[in-house]
């Protein structure tokens, strides 16, 4: 009897430490998890295509080559896109592909009336340097806007800016730092890369709102704003809701801010979806501007 009491003893000994074994382990994995997406999470973040695949040309449009060197070998890359107004536009894609993905878009905007500088961040497109972070991304728009402005002897009061997706988070910090542009077009953006985290299910087991060093945090940035504003979204948007953008309206200080959401579409075809009357509202935040610009 005390034999077989011994060897349940040992047995259930084991068992014990094998549980415990297998919950350090688990515990190990979930660490080094976290430690890798707190270190990494700029790769899940952007997504840079170095190929260019068409110029303005394509688009029938002058254009010139514009390189702004960053010092230790790192440029931005940009096109510039002249028009006969004083109105200037600081183009600001998103996360993925590069300025020549774009170039459809920007022809919208030079049709409006706009001079157009595109630029592509750290690692698209002809741009060199490190793999982008937040801060370098920040740093490249804001090399932009300083060649606006210096170079190209162009009023601060002229510039609007404009960021599609990632991009619009980029034009909204751009814009905290420089509140004498003529205004901001946000579109397909989002609240926090925290919040955008969140949607996804398989991320739901880390605790996001320590890990997250790329915050991207727009819905508190849109606090300070008090230039006009345009939020554009579409309510098809699936990788976007654009309950972020009505979110972000919200939360602007601004006087003047305005949002139009596209209905039926997606995140990159507002303008395809939306037709004349997207072309429309952009005409009447143009004349919001003008008017801002007088008083």
């Amino acid at each position: 009897m005390k034999t077989i009491a011994n060897l349940k003893f040992r047995q259930l000994r084991w068992l014990k430490l094998i549980g415990l074994a297998i919950l350090s382990g688990g515990l190990l994995l979930y660490i080094a998890a976290c430690t890798f997406l707190s270190f990494n999470q700029n790769y899940f973040i952007f997504f840079p295509d170095p190929k260019i695949t068409s110029s303005p040309a394509d688009y029938g449009l002058k254009f010139e080559e514009v390189y702004l060197d960053l010092g230790n070998l790192q440029q931005v890359h940009g096109w510039w896109i002249p028009n006969s107004t004083n109105r200037t536009l600081l183009y600001l894609h998103g996360n993925g592909a590069n300025i020549s993905a774009n170039l459809e878009h920007a022809q919208r905007f030079h049709r409006l009336g706009f001079s157009v500088l595109l630029i592509d961040y750290r690692g698209y497109g002809k741009s060199k340097g490190d793999f982008p972070t937040e801060s370098s991304v920040y740093q490249d728009a804001d090399s932009a806007w300083n060649y606006l402005v210096n170079n190209r002897k162009i009023s601060a009061s002229n510039i609007t800016i404009y960021g599609h997706s990632l991009g619009g988070a980029i034009a909204i910090d751009l814009a905290n730092k420089h509140s004498q542009a003529a205004g901001l077009i946000v579109e397909s953006s989002f609240t926090s890369i925290a919040e955008m985290v969140k949607l996804d299910p398989k991320f739901r087991i880390f605790p996001i709102d320590l890990l997250v060093n790329q915050r991207f945090d727009s819905i508190t940035k849109v606090r300070s704003l008090s230039m006009p504003v345009l939020f554009l979204h579409g309510t098809s948007d699936s990788l976007i809701p654009f309950q972020m953008s009505e979110k972000n309206y919200a939360a602007t200080g601004s006087l003047e801010k305005r949002i139009f959401l596209i209905a039926n579409a997606g995140h990159n075809n507002n303008a395809i979806t939306g037709g004349d009357r997207y072309l429309q509202v952009l005409r009447e935040f143009m004349q919001l501007l003008n008017l801002s610009a007088k008083n």
